[in-house]
């Protein structure tokens, strides 16, 4: 089973990847690739970030209720 990357480490391997495509250095078969490992991490961070939005949200909602049930008890 693959350990699963911190999102920073993500973005950063996902930003080599895009450095080595903008050099232009690489094989056409190389580019593709890392580019289909690029797509790869994109997708990965999209649903990390979709996650982390989904909790947000939520912590929010909660923050929302405590003060009013603090507020209608006193």
């Amino acid at each position: 089973m693959e350990k699963e990357l911190p999102f920073e480490k993500l973005l950063e391997n996902l930003e080599g990847l895009v450095n080595q495509l903008e050099k232009g250095e690489l094989s056409l078969e190389n580019s593709l690739k890392a580019y289909e490992k690029g797509i790869g991490f994109v997708k990965e961070a999209e649903q990390r970030l979709e996650k982390m939005e989904g909790r947000i949200e939520q912590l929010m909602l909660d923050g929302k209720k405590k003060p009013f049930e603090e507020k209608a008890e006193a």
